[in-house]
């Protein structure tokens, strides 16, 4: 398996009036091809900041980041974006929706981004929609959805283009268990098919779904367990 995630002394911090304020501290990490890696810790521990660093989110950090062999560090922010869109989905907590769009218009968003024809995305999101079991959705507003069916949406927004890496916020903070485990076990269907995954989440039950489990704690990396 090949390495797509690497980081090398990754550090990401604030000046303040009395110094610097660090969030991250030399974060030394290796994601390999196909793994489902779950980053825990208590809160303030920098869960999500590496995350969105990781996905691209957030570029004030220093240090070294590769992704499946570029080295993020040094590409300028137009050539950083597309490799972001080109091989990354994102699934946030607060599922991130566009309220004034349907469901269908939300798939067929990121497609708009690649620029891609009218007749493949039609195709590409019909697909996405037969998978994930939502075509009598696809013309409802997600005001109209539940937090479960929202977050469902969010999940197959993220698959669409096909991502090499889904980078998961606490993708399953505002659900009730069964709507949680329905999300976790997508998850570990799309992992099992080849899609790489890292999450961020309080929940040891969701954490159990991955093969890894890398622990921050005070923004260094505690300990970076391996499911026997």
């Amino acid at each position: 398996m090949s390495t797509i995630i690497r980081t090398r002394n990754l550090d990401r911090f604030y000046e303040t009036g009395a110094g610097r304020t660090y969030v991250l501290r030399r974060i030394d990490i290796d994601v390999e091809q196909g793994d489902f890696v779950t980053i825990m810790g208590p809160s303030g521990a920098g869960k999500s900041t590496l995350l969105h660093i990781l996905g691209m989110l957030d570029g004030a950090w220093q240090g070294e980041y590769f992704f499946d062999g570029h080295p993020v560090h040094e590409l300028k922010q137009k050539k950083r974006a597309a490799l972001q869109t080109e091989n990354t989905g994102f699934v946030f907590q607060s599922y991130h929706l566009l309220d004034d769009l349907t469901v269908y218009e939300n798939l067929e968003v990121p497609l708009t981004y690649r620029k891609i024809k009218r007749a493949e995305r039609q195709s590409m999101v019909a697909d996405v929609l037969d998978r994930f079991q939502i075509v009598g959705k696809k013309d409802l507003f997600p005001s109209q959805l539940s937090g479960g069916q929202q977050q469902l949406v969010g999940v197959a927004r993220a698959v669409i283009m096909e991502p090499k890496v889904i980078f998961a916020d606490e993708p399953t903070g505002n659900l009730h268990s069964g709507q949680a485990q329905e999300i976790m076990e997508l998850f570990k269907e799309l992992n099992d098919q080849g899609t790489t995954i890292v999450q961020v989440t309080h929940s040891e039950k969701n954490a159990e779904y991955g093969n890894r489990i890398i622990h921050l704690k005070d923004g260094w990396v505690d300990r970076d367990e391996r499911a026997a």
